[in-house]
């Protein structure tokens, strides 16, 4: 099974050793679900807004050693207060283990968008060729190249969009399941993330505790968000008392997006699987499908093309009542041995 981490701090520094460290670290919790390559993808060494891209195939071991040995051309010991990363393992399906089928795929020779995906995109093969008919080059064997090609494409035909507009619009032509995480040259210090039929959830670690325990979920321009009731109070009574500490890092009424007060800092987690989060925060949003996270300037919003189904209003923030050791194999000999004793307790929680 493939696996996803991704990485945005919000005016919190780090060094690019502590981002990459991070994201490796990501990827190692992510480990025991089997894959034969891993990838990351980070803000250039330089101050120009482009993104470098170091694959490996093997174990996550063999990737940090990779990095390590490029230490200096990757400016390690630079500092980014607003930085987006991406990381992957990789299960092969569409084509053999090599550092190019590895993730994050890219858009082109310029990585002006790269993607992370778990899943299977089923149609890949009749939006290749179409791609292909408008010029576009394939380098891997994969289905994902084809989600970072057409973005780019679609970005040509839309150049007004928001980063989210885009990708809203991209999984709008894609069939099958799919987790992904994009990031781009174009939107930097901007992450939005989706899923369909493919867990992904986001974590939040803040400075200042969060005044909601939900966020609401926007709706396309067809669909107004203001027509519904999204169980927010939009009068003007007095808001939650504020700590003399910090200001609150609350969820806006108006905007329905959840917000970091002027100066706080915020970092976000994307992930396919808690055991990834949880030692960094331990609150989440877990993401229903069609959902789209997008991240911009701190804030976070969730949105959604129209309301059909049964999807909720809100998306409940919640508190992940586990310890690392729970999620990891515990006293189990194996994970497999772990996936066995727990299926009863699955079934139910599913």
């Amino acid at each position: 099974m493939c696996g996803i981490f991704a990485y945005l701090n919000h005016l919190t520094p780090k060094t690019r050793q502590e981002i990459l460290q991070l994201l490796i670290n990501g990827l190692k919790r992510l480990e025991y679900r089997g894959y034969d390559s891993a990838g990351v993808g980070v803000d250039g060494p330089s101050s120009n807004a482009d993104i470098c891209l170091v694959k490996n195939t093997g174990k996550v071991a063999a990737l940090e050693s990779k990095i390590e040995s490029m230490k200096d051309d990757l400016n390690t010991d630079g500092v980014h207060t607003v930085h987006v990363g991406i990381a992957h393992t990789r299960w092969a399906t569409h084509g053999a283990p090599s550092d190019t089928n590895c993730h994050p795929q890219r858009s082109g020779d310029h990585n002006e968008f790269v993607v992370v995906h778990n899943g299977i995109i089923t149609n890949y093969k009749d939006i290749k060729q179409f791609l292909i008919s408008k010029g576009y080059k394939f380098e891997s064997e994969t289905d994902t190249e084809v989600i970072a090609k057409l973005i780019k494409h679609i970005r040509s035909q839309n150049t007004n969009d928001s980063f989210r507009q885009l990708v809203e619009k991209t999984i709008a032509q894609l069939e099958g399941a799919f987790a992904c995480v994009f990031k781009s040259t174009l939107f930097p210090g901007q992450c939005v993330a989706t899923r369909r039929g493919s867990p992904l959830l986001v974590g939040i670690k803040a400075e200042s505790a969060l005044e909601s325990d939900s966020i609401p979920v926007q709706y396309s321009v067809e669909e107004d968000p203001k027509t519904l009731k999204h169980g927010t109070s939009t009068d003007s009574a007095s808001p939650a008392p504020r700590k003399k500490t910090s200001a609150m890092f609350r969820v806006d009424n108006q905007t329905e997006e959840i917000h970091p007060s002027d100066g706080d800092s915020v970092e976000y987690f994307f992930a396919s699987d808690a055991s990834a989060i949880i030692e960094h925060t331990n609150r989440v949003i877990f993401l229903e499908d069609d959902d789209v996270a997008a991240c911009k300037n701190g804030v976070l919003s969730i949105h959604r093309m129209n309301r059909e189904g049964e999807s909720a209003l809100s998306r409940e923030i919640t508190t992940l009542k586990m310890e690392i050791q729970q999620i990891m194999k515990g006293n189990f000999s194996s994970f497999m041995q772990k996936e066995i004793f727990e299926q009863p307790e699955s079934v139910v929680n599913t």
